[in-house]
């Protein structure tokens, strides 16, 4: 995708800041019902938490600015199966963000016209969506700036009427109260409001999944933005709330607070607007879901974790076949728990927040085991364990006051991770399945000759993608670390370990008799040692390398490069980080 084409600022801010920004529908009305009348300050902690994972995200992403998120970091810093286990909650995290937010927003709209039904409403909003994604990423960003300015203006509107309301009728309900007793005193109250405040920041991670479709520098932008907006809108919101509204007013109308408290500052219309602008935004949210998840299985297939199939393209450059695979798994999951938000919200909740430490510990594991890599900011270690534990302190927050809801997640997760590891394992299966097929060939002759066929053909074809490693002339445990990392994270038996040099030199030869010694340590392993003369290492080698050898650019490794290496590891097109 050429840089005209990729999202500008405010286009790659939309998509994810719909959102992000969408929460205040929901997370003011569920923080002033656990921090009362000090939700406000619940809400300022959790913009402080916030702006710390800007700079946890911008490192990350800034060393590594390929989609996937934590499941990005956590492949180039760990092994394939921890990545996975990071994807699976990702993948889980905007299932549930996708239905929660086309539920809610045609209960919005059914509040508007009550002859609406919701399930067939939500069905039809998830289709639409899918096909508005499948015409491009650049047309379905048009219609997220579209929705998300006139969310902004909806908020703002809100507010101030708010302040104007206030001004006119005195601080009579304000007074009321903050004279009103907290449960379990101030900061009980205040740190259950803060767990649940935690959701206000979901749509965050999600631009760290589409980064390779933002123009370069756009990915920091979009941090800044979303903090600022979540900054502003959210406490204001409830402090707003708080100030017009008696606390158990605010706790009868919390499914559809904002409508609500539009309606007392500035009557009917206001109400509607809120309304109009919630299904909108919410729809928005529905969009993110679509855009973060397709540059995230996208990613997870060209490392062949799934069925190549998926990576399918139509002519406008985006992948039906995991757009479809996604619509089909949230049109299920909303048959399943026929749209009741609790379920749902016990799914999200959890893999929400756990993606979130994903990502601190990502930053960790980048410090220690991709030190020598440049980045464009750091986050001091200080900050990163603060904000880890912040979050961790969240979810068990959330899984102590609705402890059902680690039993629904689970019921979606154990499922996930096994399917994902089946297809991790599938080469071995498939051994297994050889083993099994030959001891039943005496009884089943016919049966057991097609399935061996069929087996044989698919492992074959598994195992003979070859990969590269591309070395300056590491030392025997450098390599050995390479031929462990593929054995045990890779389906192949080929393996290319390749010299670039600009002219017509030679490596040691003590280099040649390590690989000697590599190549009979590792028998089911093949090595080829290749020599590219008069030539840079860079991203043109690499990509002719690519196309003359016909193996995928992702299915190349190198180490970590150092500061003085002339390029940025995403101008090599996808070559991962092994060592």
């Amino acid at each position: 995708m050429s840089q005209s084409k990729k999202l500008n600022e405010f286009s790659a801010t939309a998509i994810c800041g719909n959102d992000i920004t969408s929460s205040c529908l929901y997370v003011s009305a569920l923080t002033i019902i656990y921090a009362g009348q000090y939700a406000w300050l619940a809400l300022l902690v959790v913009a402080a938490v916030l702006f710390l994972f800007r700079k946890i995200y911008g490192e990350v992403v800034g060393a590594l600015p390929l989609n996937g998120g934590a499941y990005n970091v956590l492949l180039n810093t760990t092994s394939k199966s921890n990545a996975s286990i990071a994807a699976c909650l990702t993948i889980l995290s905007y299932m549930t963000t996708a239905v929660i937010s086309a539920s809610e927003a045609m209960h919005y709209l059914h509040g508007i016209f009550a002859s609406i039904p919701v399930i067939i409403a939500t069905v039809v909003l998830l289709t639409i969506f899918l096909l508005l994604v499948m015409s491009g990423i650049s047309e379905s960003s048009i219609v997220a700036v579209v929705i998300f300015t006139l969310h902004l203006v909806a908020m703002l509107l809100l507010i101030f009427s708010g302040a104007w309301y206030v001004m006119k009728q005195g601080l009579d309900t304000a007074v009321m109260n903050f004279k009103a007793p907290l449960n379990g005193g101030f900061f009980s109250a205040l740190f259950l409001g803060f767990c649940t405040a935690m959701l206000g920041i979901s749509g965050f991670e999600s631009s760290a999944n589409f980064v390779e479709e933002q123009r370069q520098g756009v990915f920091k932008k979009t941090l800044r933005n979303m903090w600022v907006a979540v900054t502003v809108i959210n406490p204001l919101m409830a402090l707003t709330a708080v100030m017009v509204l008696p606390l158990g007013e605010v706790a009868q109308n919390q499914e559809a607070l904002l409508s609500h408290l539009g309606k007392n500052t500035g009557g009917k219309w206001l109400a509607t607007f809120i309304s109009i602008d919630a299904v909108l935004v919410l729809s928005g949210a529905l969009l993110t879901s679509y855009v973060g998840v397709n540059g995230l299985i996208k990613r997870m297939t060209l490392d062949r974790i799934l069925p190549q199939f998926l990576l399918k393209e139509n002519r406008r450059g985006s992948s039906p076949r995991i757009l479809i695979l996604f619509y089909l798994l949230c049109l299920s999951v909303l048959f399943i728990t026929r749209g009741q938000l609790g379920p749902l919200a016990g799914v999200y909740t959890i893999s929400f927040l756990l993606v979130m430490i994903y990502f601190g510990f990502g930053n960790i594991l980048l410090k220690i085991k991709r030190s020598r890599l440049p980045r464009p900011e750091n986050a001091t270690v200080i900050s990163v364990v603060i904000a880890v534990f912040a979050v961790a302190a969240a979810l068990y927050g959330n899984i102590v006051t609705h402890a059902a809801y680690l039993i629904v997640f689970l019921q979606y997760f154990l499922p996930t991770v096994a399917i994902v590891f089946l297809l991790l394992s599938r080469n071995e299966i498939m051994k297994y399945m050889l083993v099994v097929i030959n001891s039943a060939s005496s009884h089943l002759k016919g049966f057991a000759a097609v399935s061996k066929l069929h087996i044989s053909r698919n492992l074959k074809r598994l195992t003979e993608q070859e990969f590269v490693y591309f070395t300056k002339g590491d030392d025997i445990s450098i390599l050995n670390k390479v031929m462990m990392y593929v054995e045990e994270n890779e389906i192949t038996k080929k393996l290319k370990i390749v010299t670039v040099l600009k002219d017509q030199g030679s490596v040691s030869q003590s280099f040649l008799i390590d690989l000697e010694v590599l190549d009979r340590a590792y028998p089911d392993i093949k090595i080829e040692y290749v020599q590219v003369h008069n030539a840079t290492f860079g991203p043109e080698t690499i990509k002719r390398l690519s196309e003359e050898w016909n193996i995928p650019i992702n299915f190349m490794f190198i180490s970590s490069p150092s500061d003085r290496f002339s390029h940025r590891v995403s101008d090599l097109g996808g070559v991962r980080l092994i060592i």
